[in-house]
């Protein structure tokens, strides 16, 4: 190749260069006017940012964080002078400084043609971080209310995760400890329960368990960590959150209910009645124990402890409907099952009426528990197809007409 082509491509190459620099210095001064042109600022930085030249220098994606920033800036001050900023430019423009910034502070802490590392941007890109961290839990709400959960959860988390930037790695006195920042703790919160709702439950149990025991809305927390690990079908660390919370909230049935159900589940009735039984014991006059543990019993066919148990639970509160029901159930259940030792001895009448009149009398014990149940939640059609049934039995034909309309217009 001659010497004069070389040079001349060699000159083209400087000038292509040259160009995007002066494109990028173009776009800094720019910014720097009062009335800023900030879509074309933004065309001009993306054009740099693609261009081979200066795709890798980090003062093109220091200034395309500038250029981010500067929108968001001008929406932001609005607020200083009473004027309601528009959120749809505002929010979008910041969450798009950071990842330019990233970008500028990786090429920054490349050494030079000397080998020597000289950063140039990361003061300013750590000032202006630090200033506008309120601002992403804002984003967040926002976000929030639109139902991008995802965009939320982001915004959310990185005014925590900001501490944990590698920029920031010795600044620790520019950030209060998770444990001894309850705003930091909430905003946790709030970006936990927006990774549920994306859902993405691995960021939901990450976050969950980062702040669980840091004195914020802790029973809470624990409820939905254990939430999450059943929706991630999680069952052992389900079952562990589950002991944790029984302990940690030893008042709070739903812990213990849901570590029964898992012990049911199982097939270890003894397990889950002996859990039923301390419950008991730590909180006798919890009606919604005592009707599970009478539940339990009956799965067994322990049929007269369960009796006796839910019998307690409507002790606690007459009014409670499912109690009630339970109730009205077991009593009917004893008739049908008696009714058919009965019709095993029909040839023999004495045994049979005998027989038949522990099933009148099941049938009429169970009568006021489902009629009560029915009165207290007209929605219990399992209370109206008994009454129904029962009063056809007994032969009262005015209630079993009573019934069975109730029951033909609930269908």
């Amino acid at each position: 190749m001659k010497k004069s082509v070389f040079t001349l491509m060699l000159c083209l190459l400087v000038g292509i260069a040259f160009a995007q620099k002066k494109a990028v210095s173009a776009v800094k001064n720019e910014i720097k006017s009062s009335s800023p042109d900030i879509e074309e600022a933004r065309k001009t930085i993306k054009e740099a940012l693609e261009n081979p030249e200066t795709a890798n220098d980090a003062e093109a994606w220091y200034v395309a964080g500038l250029v981010e920033n500067k929108q968001f800036d001008t929406e932001r001050l609005k607020e200083v002078v009473n004027i309601a900023p528009n959120e749809d430019v505002m929010y979008p423009a910041l969450i798009a400084i950071y990842p330019y910034f990233a970008k500028a502070d990786e090429l920054d802490q490349l050494p030079d043609e000397k080998g020597k590392v000289k950063l140039k941007y990361r003061k300013d890109i750590k000032s202006i971080l630090m200033v506008n961290r309120p601002y992403y839990v804002n984003a967040g709400a926002y976000f929030y209310d639109k139902k991008d959960f995802q965009k939320a959860y982001e915004n959310f988390r990185f005014y925590g995760d900001m501490a944990k930037l590698p920029m920031f790695a010795g600044d620790e006195s520019k950030f209060e400890k998770l444990a001894n920042d309850t705003n930091a703790i909430k905003y946790r919160y709030f970006a936990a329960l927006s990774a549920s709702l994306i859902p993405n439950h691995d960021a939901a149990i990450e976050l969950y368990n980062e702040i669980k025991d840091l004195g914020f809305n802790e029973e809470e927390i624990y409820r939905q960590l254990a939430s999450e690990y059943h929706q991630n079908k999680d069952s052992d660390n389900f079952a562990t959150i589950l002991e944790q919370g029984v302990a940690k909230f030893p008042k709070e049935p739903y812990f213990m209910l849901n570590l029964i159900n898992v012990e049911i589940n199982k097939g270890q009735t003894e397990e889950a009645i002996s859990l039923l039984n301390k419950a008991t014991q730590a909180t006798p006059d919890d009606p919604q124990l005592y009707d599970v543990l009478g539940l339990v019993y009956e799965n067994s066919n322990q049929i007269d402890l369960a009796i006796e148990n839910i019998k307690k639970a409507l002790e606690i509160n007459p009014d409670y409907a499912d109690a009630l029901s339970h109730m009205g159930r077991m009593y009917y259940n004893l008739g049908i099952t008696t009714r058919g030792a009965a019709d095993n001895n029909a040839n023999d009448t004495n045994s049979y009426n005998r027989e038949m009149e522990k099933v009148n009398d099941y049938f009429k014990q169970a009568i006021p528990y489902f009629e009560k149940a029915y009165n207290l939640n007209p929605k219990d059609s399992d209370a109206v197809y008994a009454l129904r049934n029962i009063y056809y039995s007994l032969g009262q034909n005015e209630e079993y007409t009573k019934w069975d309309e109730i029951y033909s217009n609930g269908k």
